[in-house]
């Protein structure tokens, strides 16, 4: 039987973080898919469809991840994929709160899904999107927290 995890997020936009994640999870599981959340509630960079080819080609050399988008509910879009873990991602302390929050929901909703807390590499642990997202606006040198298509992507939209 094929292990499969869901690793969800809004990836906007993907970094070396998320990467990291990807690469721990692809050796625990025989499938990682990429969840790319549409996620309307949010002001992204990109847009779905940017995020997801930007996903895409950053985890193009990782034959165990793929990147999908979806609009649905995470659980329900985890059973479409017949994915039993959803994987997610702990920085800090600060992210246990609102992640044991949304872990306690999806079990609520089902039950047989479990969700699994890896933690990045610590070179990456200060490391968000939304903090990229600001340096590249101010300006800042971004290359050593993305792959260089996501570096070109986000510093070709604050010129």
């Amino acid at each position: 039987m094929r292990k499969i995890a869901v690793y969800p997020g809004t990836f906007d936009p993907i970094t070396h973080g998320h990467s990291d994640i990807v690469r721990r999870a692809t050796q625990l599981f025989d499938r990682v898919i990429i969840a790319v959340s549409e996620n309307t509630h949010k002001n992204p960079a990109f847009d779905f469809k940017e995020r997801i080819a930007l996903a895409a080609e950053v985890l193009a050399d990782n034959k165990r991840a793929q990147v999908k988008g979806f609009s649905n509910l995470l659980v329900d879009f985890a059973r479409e994929q017949n994915a039993d873990t959803i994987i997610r991602g702990l920085r800090a302390v600060s992210d246990l709160e609102y992640e044991f929050q949304l872990a306690s929901m999806n079990r609520k909703l089902s039950p047989n899904i479990e969700t699994i807390f890896l933690m990045p590499d610590e070179q990456y642990t200060y490391l968000s999107s939304s903090i990229v997202r600001q340096v590249a606006a101010l300006k800042g040198d971004i290359s050593g927290f993305v792959h260089p298509s996501v570096f070109i992507a986000l510093t070709g939209k604050h010129r």
